[in-house]
């Protein structure tokens, strides 16, 4: 790995416009703006090339240092931990309000941490307004006029940071080993952040039982036995009707955007609840995107606590009873979680049947339970991902183990296929050169993937199929005229 950025933290009071600093800088949509305050809360990282060189990016939710509710406190708490990295601070305020009370109380906090920090004075929209940026002198750090909206003294702001901090050139950065996108995605309050947390081994994400928390999306890099993962904890998806906040429903669009530039995505289940058709409709955008997929059910250890209490339940019951011999009890260790655990893996796989090809684990994001087994898989189906398979070996399994009349449907011309080469990889694609007129039956399409999973290995991915179809003859298209 090489040496990590030396950052530049944007800090400042709720709705001064520090995520459209943020994107202006990086050039990415990469943090939510709208009116609404208090949309950014965890850290959101990105990269700003500048004059041939790289710095980190750090957007960090607006601070109310007084405020004892829970969100706000972890905003406060993860902005802590931004700032405890930083090599340069920038505190963001508005000139259109001036200097108010919490921007002195935030100059003051910044200067107790004795970093370097300056202040860039926003939506100074016109040069008559530069004198909007003056007041600001008065804390005593230099003041950059800036418009973040429109980009309009950004290049003074990052003339200032390169000649701060010890920057590195940007071509260096880029050397880097293998890199796995893995995309959390579920809906509201199944514990995303959590795992993101465990898998990050440091609180990364804010989280609460309040659903919604988590609203842009978090990403956190992770490198474990020489490789290196991004793990991309996205808001909460749910269907269209149910958001009502405009944040809400640019966090929903932002995380399809996380998701369609991953590799890989962990499908997170709520043990408890069980499958949902929120949660098919996840998965259904997971597999129509292309990526590859692990099917993790979070708060097991809660839900065999609750089936173990069931079960207790109903032994009570007459109908319990009647299941014994009679004077035999009820005995608490016959209860098999090992049972539960293949029921319910078979019930995702009747719900979720498109993603028969998707491995399932069970585990506690909050414990830790089974939360290690997700980084073999992830390397799995990455690796799955990115197989390509020499085209005389795919032919000589055509030849040799596939009975393509097992697959002909009834009344259907027979099905030969004469060719077969992979056209691509992540996610493996397949060109077949048929004898057919007409696009294969989907059962057909089935049937020959179910082959080829069986010869090769390809757990965890989507397999695409492209025919070519056989051009139709003169005499045919004569009959037609």
């Amino acid at each position: 790995m090489t040496t990590r950025l030396p950052s530049l933290v944007i800090v400042g009071r709720p709705n001064v416009g520090k995520s459209t600093l943020f994107n202006r800088l990086t050039g990415t949509r990469r943090s939510i703006v709208t009116n609404e305050p208090g949309i950014t809360r965890d850290r959101i990282y990105g990269k700003a090339e500048w004059r041939g060189r790289a710095i980190e990016i750090v957007d960090t939710g607006g601070l109310l240092p007084d405020d004892k509710a829970i969100i706000p406190q972890e905003i406060l708490r993860q902005a802590r931990v931004a700032i405890d990295e930083a090599a340069l601070l920038v505190l963001v305020v508005d000139t259109h309000a001036g200097v108010t009370p919490l921007d002195q109380e935030l100059a003051r906090l910044l200067r107790s941490t004795g970093k370097p920090f300056v202040i860039a004075a926003n939506k100074v929209d016109s040069g008559q307004q530069e004198a909007n940026a003056a007041t600001f002198h008065e804390l005593g750090v230099p003041v950059f006029p800036v418009a973040a909206e429109h980009g309009t003294g950004v290049d003074d702001l990052l003339d200032a940071a390169l000649a701060q901090v010890s920057v590195v050139e940007s071509e260096e950065e880029e050397k880097r080993p293998d890199l796995i996108e893995v995309a959390i995605i579920g809906r509201p309050n199944v514990g995303k952040s959590t795992l993101l947390n465990r898998m990050a081994g440091e609180e990364r994400s804010i989280v609460s039982p309040t659903p919604g928390t988590t609203m842009d999306n978090v990403d956190t890099e992770v490198t474990r036995d020489a490789r290196t993962y991004r793990f991309v904890d996205t808001a909460g998806i749910r269907r269209k009707g149910k958001t009502t906040l405009v944040a809400e429903k640019l966090s929903v669009v932002m995380a399809r955007r996380g998701l369609e530039r991953a590799d890989v995505a962990l499908l997170i289940v709520d043990g408890v609840q069980g499958v949902t058709q929120g949660d098919a409709q996840i998965a259904s955008y997971a597999e129509e995107s292309g990526r590859s997929v692990i099917i993790a059910v979070n708060k097991w250890d809660l839900a065999v606590e609750a089936a173990r209490e069931a079960a207790a339940l109903d032994a009570a019951t007459a109908k319990g009873k009647s299941k014994r011999a009679p004077g035999e009890k009820h005995r608490p260790e016959d209860f098999d979680p090992g049972r539960l655990l293949y029921d319910y893996e078979k019930l995702i796989r009747e719900k979720l049947k498109f993603l028969s090809y998707a491995p399932v684990v069970f585990l506690s994001a909050k414990t830790g339970e089974r939360a290690q087994k997700l980084y073999p898989l992830i390397d799995q189906v990455a690796d799955a991902r990115r197989r390509r398979i020499p085209t005389p070996e795919l032919n000589r399994w055509l030849k040799e183990d596939v009975d393509l009349q097992r697959g002909t449907t009834p009344k259907a011309r027979p099905v030969r296929i004469y060719y077969i080469t992979q056209a691509k990889i992540a996610p493996p694609t397949f060109l077949l050169f048929t004898n057919q007129k007409t696009p294969l039956h989907f059962s057909y399409e089935r049937f020959l993937e179910n082959q080829l999973r069986a010869k090769f290995d390809f757990a965890g991915t989507p397999v695409r199929f492209i025919q070519r179809l056989r051009k139709r003859d003169k005499k045919s298209r004569g009959s037609d005229e």
